[in-house]
């Protein structure tokens, strides 16, 4: 079995102290030129790689937390980010943020960069398309402390904070069921996230208490999140050329809410066939037409949590063992 080099075997070879080859390897001042070459020369030669976790974890903090968003265009992720930074900063630390468009590739890319860069820990809210999260947990078997909002995953024991998706979707679709809606529709996220199994346990929650048979033909997984117009819209056109069509949607995600609406408005749907509500942390969302009655999200104060959560991995003298899983509320608006 392979096993890679190490500053040990470096300074064995070399007939060197391994604190001399880590100081050489880091470009230390007090290290000379002649033995900076010859270090990182023979490094190169074994292939040797640092590891950045295990360097953070020796080396003093770098008041950095990274966050990995889906996309910052999101009302709820920049609201969510917002909540983190108002904590952040006041604490000393500095956030680096990337986005990954809903994308396992991007994510993998993103998470590796920002514990390259020995970030003290990490704030990620997963992708629509990651259903591997090897590299998460080998990297908080590592030691970087990881703290999951919103779309949060059961495979690592760390802290989680996440809205009532279950309450919030019932109440959405309740709210389409009470103005007489009984084909209701749902347009969901990709199947593997948590918050669309929850919203969709409320869905149909909702239809069971109100005696109305769950079919499964009215149920549309958009797997790339909403960030493929294209995609919401196919799935809405599929719903509207039913023989049986629905009376109403309930949309389960916030971006795509706003797709379906455009949608809709682009088919040129009569609004009093067919009603939405969805999940939207849009500041606009009141203007949109044909409107729709939404589930908002504590987006700032489910940030404020997250890191604070984080800080508390980050800074404590011992090792944590009990952690919990913060749920906050969510607000229902109806259409006035």
């Amino acid at each position: 079995m392979y096993k890679p080099a190490t500053i040990k075997d470096i300074a064995l070879a070399l007939q060197l102290s391994p604190s001399t080859v880590s100081r050489a390897l880091r470009d230390g001042y007090e290290i000379s030129e002649e033995t900076k070459k010859i270090v990182v020369a023979y490094a190169k030669q074994v292939n040797y790689k640092s590891n950045p976790i295990a360097l953070s974890l020796k080396n003093k903090r770098s008041y950095s937390i990274g966050i990995v968003v889906p996309e910052l265009a999101n009302s709820f992720f920049s609201q969510a980010i917002a909540g983190v930074e108002s904590i952040a900063y006041e604490k000393g630390y500095h956030t680096i943020i990337t986005q990954t468009h809903d994308s396992a590739e991007r994510e993998l890319i993103n998470v590796n960069h920002l514990a390259q860069r020995s970030v003290d820990g990490l704030l990620i809210s997963m992708s629509a398309q990651t259903s591997d999260y090897s590299f998460l947990k080998n990297l908080h078997d590592d030691g970087l402390p990881i703290v999951f909002f919103d779309r949060i995953i059961d495979d690592i024991d760390t802290f989680k904070v996440t809205s009532d998706n279950f309450s919030g979707a019932y109440n959405a679709t309740e709210s389409l069921i009470k103005t007489g809606r009984k084909k209701i529709a749902l347009l969901s996220n990709a199947p593997q996230l948590s918050i669309t199994n929850t919203r969709l346990a409320g869905y149909m929650k909702a239809l069971a208490d109100y005696h109305i048979p769950f079919r499964t033909e009215l149920i549309r997984n958009c797997s790339k999140g909403g960030n493929d117009y294209h995609e919401v819209e196919n799935a809405v056109k599929e719903l509207l050329a039913m023989p049986d069509k629905p009376d109403a949607i309930f949309v389960s995600s916030d971006r795509i809410s706003i797709s379906c609406i455009r949608a809709l408005k682009n088919l040129n749907f009569n609004p009093k066939e067919i009603a939405v509500a969805g999940f939207s942390n849009s500041d606009v969302v009141d203007l949109l037409q044909p409107s729709l009655s939404y589930v908002r999200q504590k987006a700032f104060e489910m940030g404020q949590i997250a890191v604070e959560m984080l800080l508390k991995l980050i800074e404590s003298k011992y090792p944590i063992t009990e952690f919990e899983t913060k749920v906050l509320n969510t607000e229902l608006h109806l259409i006035k």
